[in-house]
């Protein structure tokens, strides 16, 4: 069946994180973004929540020794390293990127030397990329739960 429960777990966990994001943004700061539920980064990582949810099922369906349970927690060590190294250090570029281009329309405004290249027209880069480790351990946390829980639940 295509739906099998570690499928089920994964998408539901995955589903979950970035529902929740939205809440505890508002409790936060006390504003609605609807705009969460389809961002990457903020809290909890959602793509940590859906890979240990996903390692959570297998590793309840097929036991802690199966190859496939080995399998799924060696790619979720690695996607909860890559959501707090590389993709948050590139979210960290991004910002340093944006500000350096919006310098450079203030140094060109302020110059106002005709053979100057007009203003740099760029899309902003996208400055939420990656997770903090609570972050991180929030999404491991939901994904345990949702996996466990979808496993008692799902009907076999």
């Amino acid at each position: 069946m295509f739906l099998s429960c570690p499928i089920v777990a994964a998408f539901m966990g995955m589903f979950i994180a970035q529902f929740v994001k939205v809440p505890i943004h508002f409790l936060a700061s006390k504003e609605l973004k609807w705009k969460l539920m389809f961002s990457t980064g903020g809290m909890p990582s959602s793509h940590t929540a859906m890979i240990v949810s996903l390692t959570t099922a297998i590793g309840l369906m097929t036991g802690l020794q199966s190859n496939a349970f080995a399998i799924c927690l060696v790619v979720a060590v690695i996607v909860m390293h890559d959501a707090m190294g590389v993709r948050r250090h590139a979210g960290y570029h991004a910002v340093i990127l944006n500000t350096l281009l919006a310098d450079f329309n203030i140094l060109i405004e302020t110059l106002k030397d005709p053979n100057l290249k007009k203003r740099e027209s760029r899309e902003k880069l996208k400055e939420l990329l990656g997770h903090q480790p609570t972050e991180v351990f929030f999404g491991a946390v939901t994904g345990i739960i949702v996996g466990g829980l979808t496993f008692y639940f799902y009907p076999f």
